[in-house]
């Protein structure tokens, strides 16, 4: 008479596994975008940076592609008043850095959307800033 405990524990091993890595997988929750500085010169050719960071581990995010970003003055109550934002070279590891056109001193929201390679999830982000004078 064959056992049947073979296939019972190797089912049992392979759920075990699959459960392992779902909960090793990281959430959004576990990534955090934060700005380089929380005072920017207005001004058309301004640089804003944002540092992306593993929450876990506290290490700098790199590659990360950042696919959608606003510009807005929405902590001003001018939520309609944009900003072009392109996309800049990083000069260092975790930093996405961005050039726009503050056009008035006050207070600016960027939002930012980013996928981080290997995960599942998007991070998303807004941070509010001063475009000082």
């Amino acid at each position: 008479m064959k056992s049947k405990f073979f296939p019972r524990a190797t089912v049992l091993a392979l759920a075990s596994c699959i459960v392992a890595f779902q909960a090793a997988k990281a959430a959004q929750e576990d990534y955090e975008f934060q700005l380089v500085k929380n005072e920017i010169k207005e001004g058309n050719g301004a640089v804003v940076a944002v540092r992306l960071l593993d929450k876990r581990t506290g290490a700098p995010v790199s590659n990360a592609v950042v696919f959608a970003t606003r510009m807005d003055m929405a902590p001003d109550g001018m939520e309609a008043m944009t900003a072009p934002v392109e996309v800049l070279p990083s000069e260092e590891p975790g930093i996405y850095r961005f050039k726009t056109n503050l056009i008035m001193a006050g207070g600016w929201r960027f939002s930012i959307a980013a996928k981080v390679q290997g995960e599942t999830e998007t991070v998303e982000c807004r941070l509010e800033f001063k475009a000082v004078q």
